[in-house]
């Protein structure tokens, strides 16, 4: 029974509850450990394995590391457990392949408080390999003359039995005759008169004598080509930890029939030794480096280190060269593995068995569905959260309610805290308040100017690493919140001034990145928002990081702090996430949502003056959008007229709107001035296209959309191209083909819904007149139009129908669409002049109630234009029905 099942068991005083010691699946760690066994097995057979080759690579240590209660220790338990079944193996998991063979698992703690010593350890190995049967002569001979030399007066069985570790052990009982056995056989070979002592004291040097002149009755031992000199060694702890070089030669010598694979696991790794001196740690690497034939499994709270070659001096043999597949992105087993947190699943299923009563669940369905999500999957917390249930239960005799599991345990915090430095707590408690991190961030965020603590952190299993993100770490969400929210256990706790400063640096330090890499500064805004909305602090970077995010056409999504009444009144930061989210959402959303937010930002009055320019302006946009002509007008004129960041924008506004009422010249005007800033390619040509001058206006499109792609603007660029095959659509079919492919291979990296929903009216356009099912397509993307508030979107849609009726003749028809157009996007002048162009290109008179635009030349000129675009494409419609 397990330290966590005890004290279940003497939680309650009702012998009706049942605490069973419920094991998680781990199916694919001890896939691992199968693969694992495998591999070494297949390798220890291969023609030319020296087991005494100390030069080649290792392959033959498995790390499996994860956070306080992840389930390691248990892990290494249950592997040691089945290991140990044999053929007779059971259980969840499968057995082993019998290709493998016979298999002998140690399994030794390290923990501090457990007593074990690198002298220990060796004797437990030895101990295992005990199982196998038959003396192991070189390494009994060598640990006897070490024994004799450190324990004198005290027998090694009496050390072994004294110590219930060891004496636990299969092999304890064996251990005595063995090695009894092996000095016996030497000192018969070299003719050693007396007891068997004499091999190791005064005949040492007889035996060494002969083993070096190779004398036939020892040569079998002096095979093993260091043997003589190990036993010439002074016989202290460092010569012990070359011993297991001959345990590996004996074990490597034993009859083919007898023949079994070691497997030793060692649990508690983190307590091996401090992360500065390693001394216990080079002497264990030592054991594992000296015996390429058996397996090490090792568990802990960290990965193994072995692979950096910047700890050399520290461990003997330290380098991606020495393990190759310790180092990260191996594939093959044995390699590092993080054990993972435990599905909802196995979580629903712990918490159902691992308490019940009449042989029933004492948790209801709502209680496990809550401990299991606030638990994101740690063994550690599902266990508290039990300690916790039975607490309540025995007090009020009766099962607590749900909610209140509804938070986190300072145990986590103590746990995770336990073997951090201090400056390493520091960094920890720091990157708390970030989502993602780096090692310099974290640095400067703790306020350190060395990068060591933060790179031990980053170490750490509860550090997750994605190297495709802007930082690429982040802490597992449940160390998170709970050193936030919970950290009052320790010694060295903050307090909210301290908490105040660390978000400062943290805030300061993001403000300081390069936001050149979008994903960065999109990841700077939310973050930054965060800590300033929380801790009061100035806007200050921010500001520029807002108008950076604008100013391309991608719009990832920032999430705004959650706000209610209770809390008081709306922050700066708040506010200007509000405006960030609002504006990203429109492209998902009605534009009548976004102006509503937008409303209420603005009327709050918390914003810096440089920054109301921000919602004011896309407001404004938005009811351009929504058909609330005058509105948008007054904002547009309010921005441009400020001077600020968004006045050139606002300007293009204007011009937008002018082309909106048929202001051909007005519109033309204004877009001479804006230079490339401004886009003045893309608004010409807008411009040019209703002019019926497709050829410019696709080179305009062209232009505008080269000029984005070159500074990085891939929304920009998006935006023209989709412009650009609309324009192309009216003209040459083959060329908007290619055009509209385009544009959807740019729209699929960033979200602009006007521009996705011009490219579907472009593949109507381009099929006007040939297309029977062209209706019913207009209809759906008409719909879409509608749906997201794009008033011009839905003019477009009409237009093109009104084209379509045209190509192929059918009056009643064009009659029809020309009706929808007036009716449901004809407001006064706005898109009068779409209107006004379904008669031109029909060589008609427009009705006189009609208001008419003021184009760039004479009608007549845009009437021919018109008229000779709806010819060409009535010719090639003829010809494509023809075709079909």
């Amino acid at each position: 029974m397990s330290r966590s099942d005890l004290r279940a068991l003497f939680r309650s005083n009702d012998h009706e509850v049942k605490a069973v010691d419920y094991f998680a699946d781990r199916l694919g760690e001890w896939e691992s450990v199968a693969r694992s066994l495998s591999n070494l097995v297949s390798a220890t057979r291969a023609r030319g394995f020296d087991v005494q080759d100390l030069e080649s690579p290792r392959r033959n240590v498995l790390t499996f590391y994860g956070v306080g209660g992840i389930g390691k220790s248990t892990l290494s338990r249950r592997v040691a457990e089945h290991l140990g079944q044999g053929l007779s193996q059971e259980g969840h998991w499968p057995q082993l392949d019998a290709g493998i063979g016979p298999v002998v698992p140690v399994r030794i703690d390290l923990a501090r408080d457990s007593g074990a010593d690198f002298e220990s350890l060796v004797l437990a190995i030895r101990l295992a390999a005990a199982e196998i049967g038959g003396p192991m002569p070189t390494f009994d001979l060598a640990l006897q003359r070490y024994w004799e030399h450190n324990h004198p007066g005290e027998t090694l069985d009496d050390y072994v039995l004294r110590r219930t570790r060891l004496s636990g052990l299969p092999g304890a009982r064996n251990l005595s005759g063995q090695m009894q056995s092996a000095l016996t056989d030497v000192a018969q070979a070299v003719a050693l008169p007396g007891t068997v002592g004499n091999v190791v004291g005064q005949g040492l040097r007889i035996v060494v004598r002969a083993l070096r002149e190779r004398q036939h009755r020892v040569r079998a031992l002096a095979e093993c080509r260091r043997f003589a000199d190990l036993l010439e060694a002074t016989p202290d702890q460092d010569a012990l930890s070359y011993y297991p070089h001959l345990l590996a030669w004996d074990l490597a010598n034993v009859p083919a029939r007898h023949r079994a694979t070691l497997v030793v696991l060692l649990d508690t790794f983190e307590d091996v030794g401090d992360r500065i001196h390693r001394d216990l740690e080079r002497l264990v690497q030592r054991v594992a480096w000296l015996m390429p034939g058996t397996l090490f499994v090792i568990t802990g709270r960290n990965r193994l280190q072995w692979d950096d070659q910047r700890l050399e001096g520290q461990l003997d043999w330290a380098g991606e060269e020495f393990w190759p597949q310790l180092a990260g992105g191996a594939a093959r087993e044995p390699r590092q593995h993080t054990v993972g947190y435990l599905s909802a699943g196995d979580c629903e299923t712990y918490l159902s068995q691992r308490l019940t009563r009449d042989g029933r669940p004492m948790m209801d369905d709502a209680t496990r569905r809550l401990i299991t999500a606030n638990s994101h999957g740690l063994p550690l917390y599902l266990d508290l959260a039990v300690m916790r249930f039975l607490d309540l239960y025995r007090r009020r005799g009766r099962a607590p309610a749900a909610n209140e599991f509804n938070l986190d345990f300072p145990a986590l915090v103590a746990r995770t805290f336990r073997d951090l430095s201090p400056e390493t707590r520091r960094v920890l408690r720091s990157v708390s308040l970030l989502e993602t991190f780096s090692v310099p961030l974290a640095s400067a965020a703790a306020g350190l100017d060395h990068d060591a603590p933060a790179q031990d952190l980053v170490d750490r299993p509860f550090v997750d690493q994605d190297l495709d993100a802007p930082w690429p770490y982040r802490l597992h969400s449940l160390i998170r919140d709970a050193v936030r929210e919970m950290d009052s256990t320790s010694d060295d706790r903050w307090t909210s001034a301290d908490w105040q400063r660390a978000a400062r640096r943290a805030f300061e330090a993001l403000g300081r990145e390069d936001f050149s890499h979008r994903g960065r500064l999109v990841s700077a805004l939310r973050q930054g928002l965060a800590l300033a909305h929380e801790f009061d602090l100035p806007l200050g970077w921010l500001e520029d990081a807002a108008f950076r995010y604008v100013d391309d056409f991608v719009w990832e999504p920032i999430e705004p702090p959650a706000h209610s009444p209770s809390d008081g009144p709306v922050t700066p930061a708040q506010a200007l996430a509000t405006t960030l989210a609002a504006i990203a959402q429109r492209q998902r959303h009605h534009r009548g949502r976004t102006a509503q937010q937008l409303r209420e930002v603005l009327s709050t009055g918390v914003l810096p003056e440089t920054l109301e320019e921000l919602p004011r302006y896309f407001l404004a946009e938005c009811d351009r959008d929504l058909g609330t002509f005058q509105l948008s007008l007054e904002g547009m004129r309010q921005v441009a007229d400020g001077g600020g960041r968004l006045s050139t924008t606002a300007r293009r506004g204007l011009i937008h709107l002018a082309r909106r009422i048929g202001d051909f010249p007005q519109a033309w005007e204004a877009s001479t001035h804006l230079g490339a800033e401004g886009r003045q390619d893309r608004v010409m040509g807008d411009l040019y296209w209703s002019q019926g001058s497709i050829a410019l206006a696709c080179a305009s499109y062209a232009a505008a959309r080269d000029q984005a792609l070159a500074a990085g603007q891939t929304g920009e660029a998006a935006l023209s191209q989709a412009c650009l095959a609309f324009a192309a659509a009216f003209q040459d079919r083959p060329r908007a083909a290619e055009q509209i492919a385009r544009a959807e291979e740019l729209l699929a990296h960033v979200t602009i819904r006007w521009a996705e929903v011009q490219t579907r009216i472009a593949s109507l356009a381009r099929d006007a007149g040939i297309a029977d099912d062209l209706p019913e397509r207009a209809e759906a993307v008409a719909a879409e139009a509608r749906e997201a508030g794009l008033t011009s979107s839905l003019s477009y849609v009409r237009f093109v129908e009104c084209l379509h009726a045209h190509l192929t003749g059918d009056v009643d028809a064009l009659t029809s669409a020309r009706i929808r157009l007036t009716r449901e996007c004809v407001n006064g002048v706005e898109f009068a002049y779409l209107a006004e162009l379904t008669y031109l290109m029909a060589d008609a008179e427009p009705p006189a109630e009609l208001p008419r635009a003021t184009w760039l030349d004479i009608t007549d000129h845009v009437r021919a234009r018109w008229v000779a675009l709806s010819e060409d494409r009535r010719r090639e419609s003829v010809t494509a029905r023809q075709g079909a």
